[in-house]
């Protein structure tokens, strides 16, 4: 495997299986794993046959967040990630973790070790969060005299209170998977996040790819939106989904007698 293989993908049964693979440095972020992320999850996006991501990382730990001893080597980096081009709508620190968010399938992020700075931020930006008890948090950014901007605000507002949010953030302290279970910012919690995050994500597989692409989108657009848009936003997105080939197919599979074997969905159509 090259070094420069920040990022590695499998494919195995419609789940996509992606790992930061940089684990001598508890998978700090450089520009190589800046660029490999965010090409990874532009790929999934167009694959129509993968049904669910699980986001995890090599070594001792999740994710150790920003490697300032790279930024100190290569100092062009941190214009390259933060500067947005006039015709984006975020630049590179914040699409590597939104980019998780904006895929039309769940992602499952599997927390173990250390999970700081920009790494809590792309586990924030994931669908579900399951974690060791004692894999330790922080949104660190405080530390270095900076605040959280790859996208923390917008997750972390949906996630739990603004006090807990705020106090989080300018202390910077540390704190167990367990507290952020309590926070609202963690899932679940497993001896082994990995396993658990499997049978999620089989169980997701299962169902039908375009109302899971549709439930995800649907979300994302009238959580905390008002009564009357997240009426219109149901409407809109169940009429995309009536009468599908899939949605038939899943008329199909739930009216069968029991213990009929069911039949397999197509891939995801274009919804997102």
């Amino acid at each position: 495997m090259s070094e420069q293989q920040r990022i590695t993908c499998e494919i195995r049964d419609n789940i996509a299986w992606v790992r930061l693979n940089r684990p001598e440095k508890l998978n700090g972020l450089d520009m190589a794993m800046f660029e490999q992320m965010v090409k990874t999850a532009r790929t999934l996006r167009r694959n129509r046959s993968v049904r669910a991501v699980i986001l995890s990382g090599n070594g001792d730990s999740f994710c150790a967040g920003l490697d300032f001893k790279a930024v100190s080597k290569n100092p062009k980096m941190i214009p390259r990630v933060f500067l947005k081009w006039p015709w984006t709508k975020q630049n590179l620190a914040q699409e590597i973790a939104h980019c998780w968010r904006d895929l039309p399938v769940p992602v499952i992020c599997a927390i173990h070790g250390n999970c700081f700075g920009g790494g809590m931020q792309i586990a924030l930006a994931s669908d579900y969060r399951i974690a060791r008890a004692d894999a330790n948090l922080c949104i660190m950014e405080m530390k270095w005299g900076l605040i959280p901007d790859m996208s923390g605000m917008v997750t972390l507002s949906r996630l739990t209170r603004v006090d807990i949010a705020q106090e989080l953030t300018m202390t910077a302290r540390q704190f167990s998977a367990q507290e952020g279970y309590e926070y609202g910012l963690i899932s679940r919690l497993a001896d082994d996040p990995l396993a658990e995050a499997e049978a999620l994500a089989r169980d997701i597989a299962t169902k039908s790819p375009d109302a899971i692409a549709a439930t995800k989108y649907l979300f994302k657009k009238s959580w905390k939106a008002d009564t009357w848009k997240a009426l219109r936003w149901e409407r809109w997105v169940q009429a995309r989904l009536l009468g599908r080939k899939n949605q038939r197919i899943a008329m199909k599979n739930g009216l069968a007698p029991k213990g009929t074997e069911p039949k397999p969905f197509a891939d995801r159509s274009s919804f997102r």
